[in-house]
């Protein structure tokens, strides 16, 4: 596992748990809006931790915390990450992976085995966007193919949209709302130009609060619930 760094206490990204974050080195995606930038370009990448170092935390953090979140980049590019969550929760820790969705193949392993508790994926857009979205080729099967197994087989599960003005109109918004019909949790994201990986984005326009509510709204005919954060 190449993890950059840790963020040691979190009382939101694990709904209702308290939370160590984990955050992995490299992504598949090169979403312009990211803001996890070095995370993804390779040029900014630091030296990982080691794992001893991230172990001995979990270990020290025995009854203090319930779960450990891995996200990144992208958790399902790293080659041991089975093995890492097998890990932690021998020491008695939930598990909850943030994904992209674009390895399936990973997503099911982590589910055959038991070994995730709450799978949170970010879908990036329709399926006819993607490309552009995501700023890579994508296989949208592989999007559609995680999407369906997490419906089907994570024990908690939520998916999420970043929604950035210039990528996405509220049509688009509507129609990956119809292709997780059905979902327990769709999160709508408001984009916050704060720190990303394409400098143009600092300046992109965010939706309105009126906008979102509206959106919501329109959501909640296709979703179980829709929340705007």
């Amino acid at each position: 596992m190449r993890i950059a760094y840790m963020q040691r206490t979190s009382l939101i990204d694990y709904p209702g748990k308290i939370s160590a974050i984990v955050f992995t080195q490299g992504c598949n995606f090169r979403c312009p809006y990211c803001h996890n930038p070095e995370l993804v370009d390779p040029k900014l990448f630091t030296e990982p931790m080691k794992m001893k170092e991230v172990f001995d935390f979990f270990e020290r953090r025995r009854g203090k915390l319930d779960a450990c979140v891995i996200t990144g980049g992208e958790p399902c590019l790293q080659k041991d990450l089975a093995q890492f969550m097998k890990e932690i929760k021998k020491k008695g820790f939930l598990v909850k992976l943030d994904t992209n969705g674009s390895k399936p193949d990973v997503v099911k392993t982590c589910l055959d085995k038991g070994l995730v508790d709450y799978i949170a994926m970010d879908i990036k857009a329709p399926l006819g966007k993607y490309n552009q979205v995501a700023g890579v080729d994508v296989d949208t099967k592989a999007i559609e193919k995680s999407i369906e197994l997490i419906m089907a087989s994570a024990p908690n599960y939520e998916f999420r949209t970043t929604v950035v003005k210039s990528l996405l109109t509220e049509d688009d918004i509507i129609e990956i709302g119809t292709i997780i019909r059905g979902a327990r949790l769709y999160i709508i994201q408001k984009f916050v130009a704060s720190k990303t990986l394409d400098d143009d984005y600092l300046t992109k326009e965010t939706y309105s609060d009126e906008d979102l509510d509206r959106i919501k709204l329109r959501l909640t005919r296709t979703v179980k619930s829709c929340i705007v954060r």
